[in-house]
């Protein structure tokens, strides 16, 4: 697509994403293979962590390995990117949590931040933000406009499916940042939703909001 994009195409994801689009899995499935894809998603986003090389001992000698070095900061995008929180974390060796909330106008389907708990500073620091979808791409734009501003040393972006239009909006303002993702979808419909997509992830997740 000329922007950075990983398509993480293997048949154990596509096994588990199926199931996840069935409208037949219920929320504790729905929150499982979310977490396992999620994990399958980052595992190849993140073949670049930093490591240190270490000497540790075995039953029968000593051994030199690597270990990660590097502390990662996720961003989970309320509420429907918390479900993918604690498989990444379970992955990744050093993790720190900061958590950002959009609530989005059904009307003009633009995102206002409700909740900001990004660091000031993100200098040197590897920020990962996770949503199951990419729709239109807008939420993640603004989540990665606060990211962008506090200089981090790198950012990645982890979602379940991507839409074609919301990839080529997210990179028309951040053509640099990756999205790695276990399917892409072709349109979205009236109501900004991914076609064929999977219905409201957080709903699916976490059940719907209370009235």
């Amino acid at each position: 697509m000329g922007s950075p994009v990983l398509l993480v195409a293997h048949p154990v994801v596509a096994d588990r994403m199926c199931r996840l689009r069935d409208e037949g899995t219920n929320n504790a499935d729905f929150r499982q293979l979310t977490g396992e894809i999620s994990a399958l998603v980052a595992y190849e986003a993140l073949r670049d962590l930093a490591t240190a090389s270490v000497v540790i001992e075995t039953p029968l000698s000593p051994a030199s390995c690597d270990r990660v070095t590097e502390t990662v900061l996720l961003v989970p995008v309320l509420r429907a990117g918390l479900g993918m929180i604690p498989a990444v974390q379970a992955l990744l060796p050093l993790t720190e949590v900061a958590h950002v909330g959009l609530r989005r106008d059904e009307e003009t389907w633009k995102s206002e931040v409700y909740l900001n708990r990004l660091p000031a500073d993100l200098s040197g620091r590897r920020v990962v933000v996770c949503d199951p979808m990419l729709a239109t791409g807008g939420s993640l734009v603004t989540v990665c406009d606060l990211v962008v501003e506090r200089r981090p040393a790198a950012v990645t972006v982890l979602c379940l499916i991507a839409s074609r239009p919301g990839l080529e909006n997210f990179h028309g303002h951040h053509p640099d940042i990756p999205v790695a993702c276990a399917a892409i979808d072709p349109e979205l419909d009236e109501h900004a939703y991914i076609v064929p997509g999977l219905g409201d992830a957080g709903d699916r997740l976490f059940g719907p909001p209370p009235d």
